[in-house]
């Protein structure tokens, strides 16, 4: 029935610039097809943001009654892009929008909040306007606190950013500053303002029935830096006045203390997130003036993850985490109940996740994926008990054989058990295969079971890929954290090259090292430790110098997080891998955008500067007017067939099939 939803996709698929990369390449490289998805609040309609033209996205709504489709907006993706959208009534839709300005020192994405109707129709700025007499500009245009589910007139809480301003003459200007809240009609854009702005507020949580119930808090120094202590602050349901609730430390790569992130009005609680012995649980914390605080749930070997939370009420319905699996512990029997059997009822038995549901709850938008299937939106309607399919995530690979993948582990050099994720190609036993060691990002996050199109593309060419979640990795707790990869990347860099190390003595005798971020930092610094360990190195966005990257982030407010979180010490220059381009003997091949603001491509332009200098084999690719994800389909795929020739050509392998 919705099969008819494909014909924007396919059509804008169709209107891409030809270029020469492999059929392979161009199917794994191809961006997810629906980038953001969400369910009206009548059930009836979905609003698709979906990948187009190489780097452009479009947002269209399809109706689930008839199947039409209606285009309402397009971008480019060169300066600008859509961001999410989702729904303010089952009429009318509020999207964010993102767009790259650079001053001449600084390139920034700047987001601001529009509203417009479903067939694209009246569209205007929901984002407050600043006045030209700002001190400083405002980067982001708020975000949806509350989406007013009790409101008949399509009215939201959001957030309201104030800078003070220039002195003119006029009692006009302000010297108000923070973040205050404002309800917001999205029909005549009529605003109040329900909170006023206090110096140092960063954010506030609603209970998602129009109280905003906490509010943080977190100052600066004199030189304008955010402090590392954030305060929260609560009020209970009969009071307009602000009580303390918790406080918390940010250590540079983790936080103690008491994170509350979602409000449950019915039961008076704060939802947050606090150590529970070495790892991080869910706690509440009671907001009736007692500050009754309970454990809901936690787990002694992983940290949750993330809350669970639908409806219009972002209603908390469980928590996720991840063992070996992501996994979903729900609080809702009825949705525990529901997931468990449709996991088990569709092919392959795919995890299950739930992404929207309509105001009533009775339609729910679901997805489901696994490790060989790159995933499929669903529609399930729970009084007729239907489950009707959307449309595949990436179609591209509807018919490609993809790649299982195994949860492993093996001994680090002290005899600690690394966990990590083997892929081998399709069909095959692992014998007299090249192999990849692929790194994470982060440092401070975890590769996880399910669909990978960098691992699922080598593993089609042939490659078996070890995906190692090192020490310096999110979600096995504090201890395993050990910091952060920058502070101890000794630690994070030994457990990767013992990944190697344990490859080869598993027979795969040629070995290649390929990361993105600081995977690809760490795959450059593995060739500072051992340089005689992997024949070849794909670095992509790597951080190459720590003080370099360090004072990427001087002009920042959050430089001293940075800071904090890099460390100073003999590890900054024994872990820079630009310091130490004599000790490489593998070739090395680099992409890097030019648009990148999370690490800069001066990084990589410093790494290849100075492997020149030393007489070693590099090659920088600049990728231009792309950021840190190369959100390209045309360049992912050109970059992935250079990957491959750079890795068959260095190891000696045969040509690609």
């Amino acid at each position: 029935m919705y099969r008819k939803i494909l014909l924007a996709t396919a059509a804008a698929i169709a209107s891409m610039p030809a270029h020469a990369a492999s059929d392979a390449a161009t199917r794994f490289g191809a961006r997810e097809d629906i980038q953001q998805i969400s369910l009206s609040p009548d059930g009836k309609r979905v609003a698709l943001v979906e990948a187009v033209a190489g780097r452009g996205n479009a947002l269209v709504v399809v109706s689930l009654d008839d199947s039409s489709i209606t285009p309402v907006m397009t971008s480019q993706g060169t300066t600008e892009h859509i961001g999410g959208c989702r729904w303010a009534t089952s009429f009318r839709l509020i999207c964010s929008i993102g767009f790259d300005i650079n001053d001449g020192r600084t390139l920034l994405t700047y987001t601001r909040l529009i509203t417009l109707d479903a067939d694209g129709k009246n569209m205007k700025v929901l984002s407050a306007r600043n006045p030209g007499y700002a001190l400083q500009s405002v980067v982001g245009g708020g975000q949806v606190l509350d989406w007013q589910a009790d409101a008949a007139d399509g009215s939201i809480l959001m957030s309201h950013t104030y800078v003070p301003e220039f002195s003119t003459g006029t009692v006009l200007t302000t010297s108000r500053e923070g973040d205050g809240v404002d309800r917001v009609n999205t029909v005549t854009l009529k605003r109040d303002v329900v909170e006023q702005p206090r110096s140092g507020a960063i954010g506030y949580v609603s209970d998602g029935h129009g109280a905003i119930r906490i509010m943080r808090l977190r100052g600066t120094d004199n030189q304008g830096y955010s402090n590392a202590s954030t305060s929260f602050l609560y009020r209970t349901k009969d009071s307009r006045a602000w009580k303390p609730l918790s406080s918390m430390i940010d250590k540079g790569s983790y936080t103690v203390g008491f994170e509350p992130v979602a409000v449950d009005r019915d039961k008076d609680v704060a939802y947050g997130y606090d150590a529970e012995g070495d790892h991080t649980g869910l706690f509440s914390m009671a907001l009736d003036g007692s500050l009754k605080r309970e454990l809901v749930f936690a787990r002694p070997d992983v940290d949750i993850s993330r809350l669970v939370q639908i409806g219009r009420q972002d209603r908390v319905v469980g928590v996720s985490f991840t063992t070996d699996r992501p996994e979903v512990e729900f609080f809702d029997a009825e949705l525990k109940k529901l997931t468990l059997s449709l996991s088990k009822a569709l092919p392959g038995h795919p995890l299950v996740t739930i992404i929207d549901a309509s105001a009533d709850e009775n339609k729910l938008l679901l997805f489901a994926y696994s490790d060989i299937d790159p995933g499929h939106y669903y529609i399930f309607d729970k009084p007729t008990r239907h489950l009707a399919e959307l449309l595949p995530a990436r179609p591209q690979l509807a018919k490609t054989a993809l790649a299982t993948v195994k949860s492993i582990s093996y001994p680090a050099a002290d005899g600690t058990m690394i966990p990590a994720y083997l892929t081998l190609p399709p069909g095959s036993d692992g014998k007299n295969l090249p192999a990849i060691v692929m790194p994470h990002g982060g440092p401070e996050s975890r590769d996880e079971w399910g669909f990978d199109w960098l691992a699922q593309f080598f593993a089609n060419r042939g490659y078996a890929v070890l995906q190692p979640n090192f020490r310096g990795s999110t979600g096995f707790g504090i201890a395993f954290l050990n910091s952060n990869g920058f502070q101890h990347w000794e630690t994070s860099v030994g457990d990767i090259n013992d990944g190697g190390r344990w490859m080869k003595q598993q027979g795969y005798t040629k070995l290649a090292i390929v990361g993105w971020s600081y995977g690809g930092y760490a795959a450059l610094q593995s060739a500072v430790v051992d340089p005689h360990l992997f024949g070849a190195i794909v670095a992509v966005a790597p951080v190459t110098d720590f003080d370099a990257w360090r004072e990427e982030f001087a002009a920042f407010s959050n430089y001293k997080n940075v800071d904090v979180r890099i460390g100073r010490g003999p590890h900054v220059a024994a872990g820079s891998p630009a310091r130490h381009a004599d000790r490489f003997v593998a070739p090395v091949l680099m992409f890097h955008g030019d648009r990148d603001q999370n690490v800069a491509i001066g990084e990589s332009r410093l790494m290849a500067s100075r492997l020149k200098s030393a007489g070693k084999r590099v090659e920088l690719v600049e990728l231009g007017h792309l950021d840190h994800q190369l959100d390209d389909s045309t360049v992912r795929a050109d970059m992935l067939d250079k990957m491959d020739g750079f890795l068959r050509q260095t190891l000696a392998l045969p040509p690609a099939p």
